[in-house]
């Protein structure tokens, strides 16, 4: 294992361990704030089609979004692992468990091409101010990212999961936004448009 990924490794752990560490009130009331903050941007009003995640292992949850007003007109799809490194969106026609123990849209939901997808909401273990994202160490969301040519990139985190600093690799894919429960961090890093 390289340094830089040995390096990963450690600070996952340790954001996991600090997001898990938030009670379940503290994290239905951030995810409520941050799920408030996310309707409010102008990126959400703008989009038709959002790729948003079901949560899982302490993760921020973002449920209630797609029932929210704001959403109404809206196409929601989900992510779907379809073999060892290939992640593909799906508008859901009902659930089932994934290989990671994930909620993932079930046998019969309709992929969407990610060239359709305006805006992309993705989960993680850490951010930095610099709009680095540390996923689960998997590299879905880094290889499927890139095929979303105009979607905006954001992360929903908790500030508990703020880094200084986090190493990024030629294949990370940074962040346009990350919206915790006490912000929105615009960093301008990332591929996609943003306003």
């Amino acid at each position: 294992m390289k340094k830089n990924d040995m390096a990963k490794e450690d600070l996952r752990r340790k954001y996991i361990r600090l997001r898990e560490s938030l009670s379940p009130a503290e994290r239905e009331a951030f995810s409520a704030g941050a799920g408030e903050r996310i309707l409010r941007l102008p990126e959400f009003r703008e989009a038709g089609t959002v790729m948003l995640y079901r949560a899982v292992r302490g993760e921020m949850n973002l449920d209630g979004i797609p029932e929210a007003p704001e959403s109404a007109g809206k196409r929601f799809v989900y992510p779907k692992c379809l073999g060892k490194e290939i992640m593909e969106a799906y508008l859901p026609a009902g659930w089932e468990r994934g290989a990671f123990g994930i909620p993932e849209p079930a046998d019969g939901s309709e992929r969407v091409p990610p060239e359709e997808i305006d805006l992309v909401i993705c989960p993680g273990t850490a951010f930095d101010g610099e709009g680095h994202r540390l996923g689960m160490g998997g590299g879905y969301y880094d290889r499927f990212l890139p095929k979303c040519r105009k979607a905006v990139k954001l992360m929903a985190a908790f500030e508990a999961q703020r880094a200084e600093g986090l190493p990024a690799g030629e294949t990370d894919v940074s962040m346009d936004l990350v919206v915790t429960e006490k912000a929105v961090l615009r960093t301008g890093k990332g591929e996609g448009k943003c306003g």
